[in-house]
């Protein structure tokens, strides 16, 4: 956050891929610049100062999780998005609420070890490099290597035999090439060959073996319920390595994770990653209505009132245990969503209710805005159709007239089935051009337009058609 932007730089940013839904964007804007603004006070303050919580309301579709997710992406913050109905209160099946923080520092880990990765990468290449002379110049022949193996196993018995009798073991005699191998000059000279040929990238197509981490190795089925306590048993059994034959340019990849991990300190690296997420971590927690209380008591209301109980103390701040240490969730920006169709914010327990004092309403999207979402943000669904039939050389061209088309059968479809926003017009674009998608790898190179009669043909009489309409629409 060194570099932070103002609140009218965020909203700008934010409208290059999302339309309309001002009110939401400033108030996000505003939440995430008051995290800046509270680093740069004294640390006697900056404890006193929480993050000022959102709860979102706005049916699905119309960008509330798209605001979140390029929020987070424009600090490079850490940021997990959980939806509020698999959460289950403790002593039920299901996941606990506090897994949602341990998800939150495990991207921060993942996210923090790239910038380590960056620092230490020209060294771990080097070494890569060294490493890879090595595999492709072995110090020894394979009769070699077998006997030298032979004798070390010989030198271990003969110290079991001495142990079994009483005896001290003579570790003198172990041998020890089994540990160094010798060097000739002979290889010496091959080494400095072939290092001269691969730093001008001419072995990069020659196989070498390389031990790796075994994917298939086994997980102890008690591993999801020690994960829920932060214990991954995956981190303290031994791992298991496995030989793989690949090329000299795909085993410089893995040589040098490999020696990256053995260059970075991890300590450091999990104490950064906790300071970003306590600091820094958003969490998006969708579909919280589908957790609001209602009058009428009954077995599933007691379990949406736990789950509230259960997030309460993560929202006002407590710590929670994870395998890279205690996390304090204090400063952690919360963004909540629900429709609240058949709900209110109100059905949220009082003290819940408190801890997210930013609200903001989500308007439906109009006809007009479900043009401005085909054709301004950054990236929009046209852009990506056209880019992506464009790989069998085929041009294609939307009319303006074909987009009003299309915003216009969107909205009709929303009016008269369920509104599920702009996750529509993918419905529609994706009917639309079914055909020129399935077609164009067999057709020659060529212009294709879409015009308002195009979009009539393909999908103007399925949105007329209400018994079609709602199966294929």
């Amino acid at each position: 956050m060194d570099n932070m932007m103002t609140p009218r730089e965020i909203v700008k940013e934010l409208n290059k891929y999302i339309v309309g839904q001002t009110e939401a964007k400033k108030a996000v804007a505003i939440a995430l610049r008051n995290r800046y603004r509270r680093l740069q006070l004294p640390k006697s303050i900056q404890e006193d100062i929480t993050p000022k919580n959102l709860l979102m309301i706005g049916s699905t579709g119309v960008g509330k999780t798209e605001i979140a997710r390029r929020l987070a992406r424009l600090v490079k913050a850490p940021f997990i998005k959980v939806e509020a109905t698999k959460f289950t209160e403790v002593g039920y099946v299901g996941n606990d609420v506090q897994s949602m923080i341990r998800d939150l520092v495990y991207q921060a880990v993942h996210n923090e070890k790239k910038l380590y990765y960056a620092k230490v990468h020209d060294e771990a290449v080097r070494r890569a490099n060294n490493e890879l002379v090595k595999l492709l110049v072995p110090a020894q022949s394979k009769a070699q290597q077998q006997q030298t193996k032979q004798q070390g196993l010989n030198d271990l018995m003969g110290m079991f035999k001495d142990l079994q009798k009483g005896k001290m073991p003579d570790y003198s005699k172990m041998n020890n090439d089994a540990q160094s191998p010798h060097v000739s000059d002979d290889v010496k000279e091959k080494r400095m060959n072939v290092s001269q040929k691969l730093n001008q990238g001419l072995l990069e197509n020659d196989v070498v073996k390389v031990w790796v981490n075994d994917p298939n190795q086994a997980v102890s089925p008690q591993n999801n319920a020690l994960s829920q306590m932060g214990i991954n048993l995956n981190d303290i059994m031994p791992k298991r390595k496995v030989p793989r034959s690949m090329k000299v340019s795909e085993a410089r990849k893995v040589l040098t994770r490999q020696q990256a991990d053995e260059l970075i300190n991890t300590a450091d690296l999990y104490h950064d990653a906790i300071k970003k997420a306590e600091n820094s971590g958003i969490i998006f927690i969708d579909e919280i209505d589908k957790i609001c209380g209602t009058k009428a008591k009954n077995q599933a209301e007691v379990s949406r009132q736990g789950v509230q109980r259960d997030l309460l103390p993560l929202v006002e701040g407590t710590q929670v245990k994870t395998k890279y240490g205690l996390v304090d969730t204090s400063h952690i920006l919360f963004i909540a969503a629900g429709a609240f169709a058949d709900s209110k914010p109100s059905d949220l327990m009082p003290e819940l209710q408190g801890r997210f004092p930013i609200r903001v309403k989500l308007n439906s999207l109009s006809q007009d805005d479900f043009v401005k979402i085909l054709t301004e943000p950054k990236n929009s669904l046209v852009k990506q159709y056209i880019a992506l039939i464009g790989t069998d050389n085929i041009k294609v061209t939307f009319t303006i007239e074909s987009i009003r088309e299309i915003a216009k059968i969107a909205y009709d479809v929303n009016k008269n089935t369920q509104d599920i926003g702009a996750r529509r017009l993918q419905t529609v674009l994706e009917k639309l051009l079914e055909d020129l998608l399935y077609e164009g790898p067999d057709m020659e190179m060529g212009n294709i337009t879409i015009t308002r009669k195009y979009v009539d043909d393909k999908v103007g009489n399925l949105a007329k058609n209400k018994k079609w309409m709602r199966f294929l629409l």
